[in-house]
C-alpha cells in the first residue's frame, strides 16, 4: 500500500492570515478570561497576568498550527 503524503509537503505554514488569526484569538481568550475573572470577583494582577499568558500561548498555538 502506498503511504499518504500531504500535498504541501507536511510543513507548518506561518502565513499572514494565521498570524492575524492568532492575534485575534489571543485577544478573545484574554477578554473572556477577564470577563470570567470579573464575574468571580478575582481581578488581581497575578490572575490577569495569567490570563494574558494563557491568551498568548493559545494565540501562538493557533498561529503555529495554522488553524
Amino acid at each position: 500500500m502506498a503511504a499518504l503524503t500531504p500535498l504541501d509537503g507536511g510543513q507548518i505554514k506561518r502565513g499572514r492570515a494565521s498570524l492575524i488569526g492568532g492575534i485575534a484569538v489571543a485577544i478573545g481568550v484574554f477578554v473572556l478570561w477577564l470577563a470570567i475573572a470579573r464575574d468571580l470577583g478575582v481581578t488581581s494582577t497575578p490572575v490577569l497576568g495569567l490570563g494574558a499568558l494563557v491568551g498568548a500561548l493559545v494565540g501562538l498555538w493557533i498561529w503555529k498550527a495554522d488553524l
